[in-house]
């Protein structure tokens, strides 16, 4: 038996929407005259078709242990889910959104890498279940067709501001989302309540020499069994890890301000003194980004200019810079075929990774600052480049709004995807005729 039971979460476990399309249980041919059950603009949805839906959610809601709504509301329910399925597909078929068999073989590849079998195993577990591969591929087809559409057209209607962004950040569900993981050793030297004046003197003079220990490289695992009365003494102090929200206030306003290897001066309370250790970090938003500054040429191929010509052109202006003949800068803004860059000789400013096509950074990468490249080409012609700088950036903070950006982006996709569906509905034709 597949993992989970095929028929409720096969599709469910890869996708991000609930099942469409053709069900999946393989249906035997019928003798029986089928009947339209609704026209959706220019498509048909048969009784065949509802019923075999029916069957399929009916099955899901048994495994689930779901209490079947009564027969009418059922069917009312999924034959409303299908004539949205419809009116999605109809439209995506009109914008030529298609999915590539690649597409789909490496998608089914992944539902059976999910369920532990190989390809094979999975063929024959579909077929042990009755269920049809043909009927299979044919669902998830529509169902990431579906997929790209609402992606396509419910993403541009999502309008994120800098306002809506800073706010994000400000807000606390902001704060905790983005902070990162911190793992925290702790050691503590207790001070009783009745503790006398020499007591609290002693566990100030002993908590001063743990610190000194630790700041002069002493183990903190070691030192935390030997000194320290916190309840994970005997795991060296191992607090594990935890969101900055989730400390007590007493360290989370320490560790906001410490990183990875740092060991905080003894912290008072009630209870004594407080030594604590960042661990190690996960997470959160430190970004540091190595960054080229680099200048490039592109010389493109087009009608009246071969493959080959472009490459003699591009080796002869390379040339004609080694030799000083003519600058990087003058060859650019006469030759290159860039126009953003060729303007300003060349200059595309600091370049991040993952900014250029594989080809251009492998180059990029490889040069050395102060140096020009061999002529490489890619999938937009050849180019010739020269690495000015390189530098390690700081992006924390694009980083940080970045990923709120995202945060907010799928919060208020489901919100807008509701909306946009509703819209379809009420726009499209339909005919309900059982």
């Amino acid at each position: 038996m597949i993992k989970n039971t095929l028929r409720t979460t096969l599709i469910l476990g890869s996708l991000i929407f609930a099942p469409l399309g053709t069900p999946l249980l393989a249906q035997a041919e019928t003798t029986l005259i089928d009947r339209i059950s609704a026209v959706v603009d220019d498509d048909i949805i048969m009784e065949t078709e509802l019923l075999e839906r029916i069957d399929t959610i009916k099955a899901q809601m048994r495994e689930r242990n779901t209490p079947i709504p009564p027969e009418d509301k059922l069917k009312e329910q999924v034959l409303e889910r299908m004539i949205v399925e419809s009116i999605e597909l109809q439209m995506a078929d009109r914008a030529g959104i298609r999915v590539d068999d690649n597409a789909t073989n490496e998608t089914i590849k992944n539902i059976a890498r999910q369920n532990n079998m190989t390809a094979d195993e999975f063929r024959d577990a579909l077929a042990s279940e009755g269920v049809s591969y043909r009927v299979l591929r044919e669902q998830i087809q529509r169902e990431m067709v579906i997929n790209q559409l609402r992606q396509r057209r419910v993403a541009n209607r999502i309008q994120i501001s800098d306002q809506d962004i800073t706010n994000f950040l400000n807000s606390e569900l902001g704060k905790t989302n983005l902070a990162p993981d911190y793992r925290l050793g702790h050691i503590l030297i207790p001070i009783s309540q009745d503790a006398s004046s020499t007591a609290k003197e002693a566990a100030a003079d002993l908590a001063d020499l743990v610190y000194r220990k630790l700041a002069q490289g002493a183990d903190f695992a070691e030192t935390a069994v030997y000194y320290s009365s916190g309840q994970q003494a005997l795991e060296g102090g191992d607090l594990g890890w935890r969101k900055a929200a989730q400390l007590p206030t007493l360290f989370s306003d320490k560790v906001l301000d410490m990183t990875k290897g740092d060991v905080s001066e003894p912290i008072r309370s009630a209870s004594g003194y407080h030594i604590i250790k960042v661990l190690d970090v996960k997470g959160g938003t430190e970004h540091i980004v190595a960054q080229t500054k680099v200048k490039h040429i592109l010389i493109k191929p087009n009608e009246i200019r071969s493959p080959e010509d472009a490459k003699s052109l591009i080796d002869d202006i390379r040339e004609r810079i080694i030799s000083e003949k003519d600058s990087f800068d003058a060859m650019a803004k006469t030759y290159s075929d860039d126009p953003g860059s060729a303007l300003e000789g060349g200059e595309l400013g600091w370049v991040s990774p993952g900014m250029m096509v594989p080809e251009f950074e492998k180059m990029m990468s490889s040069t050395e600052p102060g140096n020009m490249s061999v002529p490489f080409t890619t999938q937009y012609g050849w180019h010739i480049l020269r690495v000015e700088e390189r530098r390690n950036q700081d992006m924390s903070e694009e980083f940080r709004k970045n990923r709120a950006r995202t945060m907010i982006q799928r919060r208020k996709f489901d919100e807008e995807l509701s909306t946009w569906l509703r819209e379809l509905r009420q726009n499209a034709y339909v005919e309900i005729r059982s």
